[in-house]
């Protein structure tokens, strides 16, 4: 049986540079991550941002792979910003139909928000979701499904048949710190770890999967002409992944009012004050924290890939 086909990414945004780290370290030292016999492919996904420090030159790398903006870039790649392109040459290169075609994708990424390590799954794909529940159960981090996002689309990771993220932090941008590095490091073990359990039968997946689904996404208070008119209350900064009560402290203005959480009990903020994120007007992001039972569908869905199945063909 050949071998699953793992595509591990940093510098997705060229500012995070801990995972970027991580890959120029292990590259030097091959036993440094244990990949349980997977083939792996390494990139960097924006290596014309990490020159330059930056998050990106022309847009969000890892808001370019929407399939309709991928076929216009195809189709007219005279037209296209740099990461549009960039986006087509990851996939024709590591895409499941590429050059050096891959099967899953782990993006490595940090955060500057004080959301500790976790996990980010996007909508609510088999594979995706045994891969998380075997991670989270071997290492307890959190779980973020994204979905139902308009505004946010076209992450890397869904043009593979199975991918997810890792997340660490927080690390302020452009900041290497050894411990954000081992993080990273360990949470891409436990993904190699995961993979090779499935495969022997040893998987012992949990009984269920711990989550927070995105509801949406709240901006700071602006005035009219578009500034922030107030700032993250200091009682709701760093309190990621606590739940709020309508009426909790949530802004706070430049006269030192308070402009409390207008919402239902119990919703859980998380990315508050992400650096990364006021380009995008987003303060804060509130899920639902929801517990799903484990499904046979997810599990025989990675153990399908994983063997080189899919429909009952050979996807390799």
């Amino acid at each position: 049986m050949a071998s699953p086909r793992v595509l591990v990414v940093a510098g997705t945004h060229g500012n995070e540079v801990n995972g970027l780290w991580l890959l120029d370290q292990w590259a030097a030292r091959h036993d440094m991550v244990d990949t349980f016999g997977c083939v792996v492919q390494t990139a960097i996904g924006n290596p014309e941002a990490r020159a330059k420090g930056r998050r990106y030159c022309d847009r969000d790398l890892n808001r370019s792979f929407r399939p309709d903006l991928l076929q216009q870039s195809a189709a007219h790649p005279d037209q296209s910003d740099r990461e549009m392109l960039r986006a087509l040459e990851l996939l024709r290169q590591f895409g499941p139909e590429g050059r050096t075609p891959c099967d899953l994708v782990v993006d490595l990424h940090s955060t500057t928000s004080a959301m500790g390590n976790c996990l980010v799954v996007y909508g609510r794909r088999p594979a995706d979701l045994a891969l998380a529940a075997l991670i989270q159960s071997s290492l307890g981090l959190q779980v973020y499904l994204h979905e139902a996002d308009s505004a946010q689309q076209g992450f890397m990771v869904e043009r593979w048949p199975c991918g997810l993220v890792i997340e660490v932090g927080p690390v302020p941008q452009g900041v290497r710190r050894h411990d954000i590095v081992q993080q990273s490091q360990l949470a891409l073990q436990a993904v190699f770890q995961a993979i090779a359990d499935v495969l022997s039968g040893a998987a012992r997946y949990p009984s269920q999967l711990l989550l927070h689904r995105h509801l949406r996404s709240l901006d700071l208070p602006r005035n009219n002409a578009g500034e922030a008119a107030a700032l993250v209350h200091p009682l709701r900064q760093d309190r990621d992944w606590i739940p709020l009560r309508c009426g909790d402290p949530l802004f706070v203005d430049a006269h030192g009012k308070t402009l409390a959480f207008e919402g239902p009990d119990g919703v859980v903020p998380v990315f508050i004050n992400e650096a990364a994120y006021a380009e995008k007007a987003i303060a804060l992001s509130l899920t639902s924290r929801e517990q799903w039972p484990l499904s046979e569908t997810w599990t025989e869905a990675l153990a399908l890939l994983l063997m080189g199945i899919s429909e009952g063909s050979r996807c390799r």
